[in-house]
């Protein structure tokens, strides 16, 4: 019995990786990586993009690699690598909800390559590529928020013009007001404002200035996206 389980601990594998196979495996699992930089620097356009954190997705991949080929199936070695991993804690913030996606699929590839099985990597990438390209532009339509700040006696006019201009699709979110101003904050979507102002012959802050008693519109941009 307890022969049994030191060859268990110990491993079934023959004997540590040559040097040929640990090229091949680091090799492919380096072409792979490359093929995630592409897509993540192809969906990632704008001010969103991190050279930074797509250059770590190829070094992810790679020693993710390097990790499963010493590994193998020895499970005293993996159970020391989790020992190892569990004190790392890593704190990096994540600026878009797709990057967790390419950070598990660097991981999965890197462990597909270090235990030698090319073509699930390979397939997985492909598919994983494609649907990237195809619906790795899609956006959250950016909140706008109108901000208007007024004398109080304009307060039933200001709400009527916003309404009139843009219906119940303009969500007021805010209402100040004091004994001699009045200030709003209504939110509505950057599709929304654009087609309205197409439609209408004046831009709305023309429409809300005209009204008179009109201090300041401000029209600002929202976006869940950090530094998108």
């Amino acid at each position: 019995m307890k022969e049994q389980l030191y060859q268990l601990f110990q491993g079934t594998a023959t004997g540590a990786p040559t040097l040929e196979d640990l090229l091949l495996r680091v090799g492919v699992s380096v072409v792979i990586g490359l093929a995630i930089f592409v897509s993540y620097w192809i969906s990632h356009a704008g001010t969103i993009y991190s050279q930074k954190f797509n250059i770590n997705l190829i070094t992810l991949t790679v020693l993710t690699a390097t990790v499963m080929t010493v590994i193998g199936n020895n499970i005293a070695l993996s159970l020391g690598m989790v020992g190892a991993l569990s004190i790392v804690r890593f704190r990096t913030a994540i600026k878009d909800a797709r990057d967790t996606t390419y950070i598990f699929w660097a991981i999965i590839c890197g462990i597909c390559c270090g235990v030698g099985v090319f073509a699930a990597a390979a397939v997985g990438s492909a598919a994983v590529f494609v649907i990237l390209l195809i619906l790795g532009r899609v956006r959250n339509d950016v909140r706008t928020l109108l901000v208007v700040r007024a004398a109080r006696t304009q307060e039933l006019p200001i709400e009527g013009k916003v309404y009139e201009y843009f219906g119940s699709r303009a969500v007021q979110r805010v209402k100040n007001t004091t004994e001699t101003t009045v200030e709003f904050m209504f939110e509505l979507s950057r599709g929304i404002l654009d087609r309205a102002q197409r439609r209408a012959e004046r831009p709305i802050t023309d429409e809300l200035y005209g009204l008179g008693g009109v201090e300041y519109v401000n029209i600002v941009a929202q976006n869940d996206e950090i530094g998108s």
